[in-house]
Order: structure tokens, then sequence, then C-alpha cells
């Protein structure tokens, strides 16, 4: 274990962060997963029996010293860091021109500025391991929908992970955007009920994450965009 990759995912202790850390153990990495429920982290490390690869730090991924000290605590423990997945974010489920205001900054410094804390935060180390940043972010990022301020969020994403690898490809970084389209997790809680239609699994937008992670050296996948059959936007 102590020359096993190592993965830092926020907001893994459900959904596609959740899924994404299980591929991973699976396959022999070292995983730290973040959230901000110490309770929901817990439970995600029991039900895989807490094994040994497995680290969970508690905070919140839009607060910089939060990511900063989740970096910190995966190198004292494994010594070295070789992919982040930036998962956390959350929609209020509203629009701009009859939505409440009062959820957006959460919403706005949670899937903007917690992607750039995670980059901020993991470069330097990535940057010995020559590792890769994922940046998971959505279609609504990529198609406008009527006053998605949500999309929007994930539109500036989308610019991030082109700004960051512009940046970092000369280390030898890798930095990939994985855009899903509708998902069956608890993204959907705050919107009442699940949409319309197929939906894909966590566990099947997992496996482009972690397609993307294990590329050869010197192969760079850059965006990947994950639709179920049937959804038109």
């Amino acid at each position: 274990m102590h020359d096993s990759p190592v993965a830092l995912i926020t907001g893994g202790g459900s959904g596609i962060g959740a899924a994404v850390a299980r591929q991973l153990l699976a396959a022999g990495h070292r995983v730290t997963v973040t959230g901000r429920g110490e309770r929901r982290l817990r439970d995600f490390a029991d039900a895989l029996g807490n094994p040994a690869g497995l680290l969970t730090v508690a905070g919140d991924a839009a607060s910089y010293d939060d990511v900063r000290g989740a970096v910190e605590r995966t190198l004292g423990e494994y010594g070295r860091l070789d992919t982040v997945v930036s998962n956390a974010g959350f929609a209020t489920h509203d629009s701009v021109a009859d939505g409440d205001p009062a959820g957006w900054p959460e919403m706005v410094l949670t899937n903007v500025l917690g992607p750039a804390f995670l980059v901020r935060a993991s470069v330097d180390a990535l940057k010995e391991t020559r590792g890769r940043i994922v940046l998971v972010g959505s279609v609504a990022g990529l198609v406008p929908t009527p006053g998605n301020l949500y999309g929007a969020t994930k539109w500036a994403v989308t610019g991030l992970a082109e700004n960051t690898r512009r940046q970092v490809t000369e280390f030898g970084v890798g930095v990939t955007l994985v855009a899903p389209g509708r998902v069956e997790t608890p993204f959907w809680h705050g919107y009442g009920s699940l949409p319309p239609g197929r939906l894909l699994t966590a566990d099947q937008i997992a496996d482009s994450v972690v397609w993307a992670i294990r590329q050869p050296a010197g192969v760079d996948v850059n965006t990947v965009v994950v639709r179920p059959l049937g959804q038109p936007n």
C-alpha cells in the first residue's frame, strides 16, 4: 500500500463521490473523502468495513482552510497525492427570476470557489506526482437553461477546468472535466422528486471518472460528457 496511488475526493460520502471512492479503493488506491457531515462519513466508512486505505475528513469544500487541511492530512497520512476529485456541490433548484436568493451564496461558494480552492491547495503535491485534477461539472454547464443559476455555477466549472489545464499542463498535471447528465443521486432531494425519464447511476459516472484517472502516462483526457439515452439537453 505504501506505493499505491492516493486520491482525495470532496463530497465523497454519498452519490458520485462515494461511488468514485469505492471504485478507486477496489482498484488499490488509497483514498481520502471529505464532507460536511461527520456521521455520513462514518456511515460510509463503516459500510466499507473501515478499510486501512480510507481516510475520512470532515470539512466544508467552500472553506479554503478546510480544503487545505484535508490535503495536509492526506499528505501526512499517505505521503503523496496523485489525484483530486472536486465533487462537492449542490443546487437550490430555483431560478434567478423567482427563486430565493438566501440560498445562492452558499451554492456559488461551494460550486465555484470549492473547485478553485481544491486546485490551489493540491497543485504543488500534484506537480510532484504528475497527477490529475478531476472537476465534476454538469451538462448544465454546457447547455443553457432558463434562469438556471446552478447551471451558471457549472459554466464556471467548465471554464475553470480549461483555465487550470492551460496553467498546469506544463508541469505534467492532467485536468479532466466530467459533465454528467441526469443522475440518480441525493442531488435531487432538494428538488422534491426525481426528474422524468431514464437516469444514470452514480456508478456509471464513477466509471468515467476512474477511466480518466487511470489513463496511461502522457495521456490527458480533458472533457467527458455522459448523458442517459433520451436526455435531449
